[in-house]
């Protein structure tokens, strides 16, 4: 099948759309390390604008050789600032406050999303709550507070900063996803909606490089291939594969596995970063895991 064509799609996950979707959750989970490594290299403002002007770079060359359309006047430009002021403020927060937690604990704070958005959309988007939902938000929330209770895992008294910036972040991702769902931005393909984010989150960070301190700091190989790695791996070319797999598979069924995510992260910062990993860490995995699966589940028939 070429590039360009319109994919076949598919009423199931088969096993080749979960094995690629388990290779993205993992490449997702170790995001919050590489930007971990970054950080020593880099100044966090820096780190958001050059993350989202290479990605932004190659997601145009991208649809420059799909023939994808991006400046046709639809409409969504007011909408498609606010979506990209949101995303650059998300991931502002995330870099500053990995200076200050660890990635496990930045990780479980941060997908906390799906219940903000929750919130968000009962109070917003008319999407009324319901007993399931309520029951999954409140096992989210447990998770929230059995982090923030936990001492072994906290790398000394500032984390608390990192901590807050870590989940009022998944509060901007949160209101991020509900600006594209509560206006035109809903009807845009996704590769403008992506570089709408990319273009204003670049564009943002440059008058901040000036009050952020040192854009350089220890710069070695490390920092600039963990750069990298996020521009070009997570943000250009991970993205664009999910973008594929939502066009050719039920997004409800992909979107499952992005529980796998924050138990990456989780992981990795122990393996790779040498994190503490208490107990009361898996256990706010575990409440918060579970708190997305009884928040999306729905009843299905059994197959015939």
């Amino acid at each position: 099948m070429s590039v360009g064509e319109i994919p076949e799609r598919r009423d199931t996950i088969d096993f080749a759309a979960a094995a690629i979707m388990i290779f993205l959750t993992v490449s997702w989970g170790l995001n919050g390390v590489a930007a971990k490594f970054a950080n020593i290299g880099f100044s966090p403002v820096f780190l958001s604008m050059a993350r989202s002007a290479i990605g932004a770079l190659i997601v145009f060359a991208w649809c420059r050789y799909r023939g994808v359309r991006l400046f046709e006047r639809d409409g969504t430009l007011p909408a498609g600032i606010l979506a990209g002021l949101l995303f650059s403020s998300e991931f502002l927060l995330v870099f500053i406050g990995l200076q200050y937690t660890t990635v496990a604990r930045s990780t479980l704070l941060l997908n906390a999303m799906p219940f903000w958005v929750l919130v968000g959309a009962h109070f917003l988007l008319g999407e009324r709550m319901t007993l399931q939902k309520w029951i999954g938000l409140a096992l989210a929330f447990a998770g929230v507070v059995v982090v923030f209770s936990d001492k072994l895992s906290s790398p000394g008294p500032q984390a608390l900063a990192g901590d807050v910036m870590a989940l009022l972040a998944g509060v901007f991702w949160a209101a991020t996803t509900l600006a594209i769902r509560g206006t035109k931005l809903a009807n845009v393909g996704s590769e403008k909606l992506l570089l709408y984010q990319l273009v204003v989150a670049t564009v943002t960070a440059i008058p901040l490089l000036s009050v952020a301190g040192p854009v350089f700091r220890d710069i070695t190989w490390v920092p600039i291939a963990a750069v990298l790695f996020q521009a070009v791996y997570v943000v250009a070319f991970t993205y664009i594969v999910w973008f594929w797999l939502l066009r050719r598979y039920p997004a409800a069924g992909l979107s499952s596995f992005a529980f796998l995510t924050p138990a990456f992260g989780v992981l990795f910062g122990g393996v790779l970063l040498g994190e503490p990993l208490g107990q009361r860490m898996y256990l706010a995995l575990g409440l918060i895991v579970c708190g997305i699966i009884v928040v999306n589940r729905r009843i299905r028939r059994p197959p015939v």
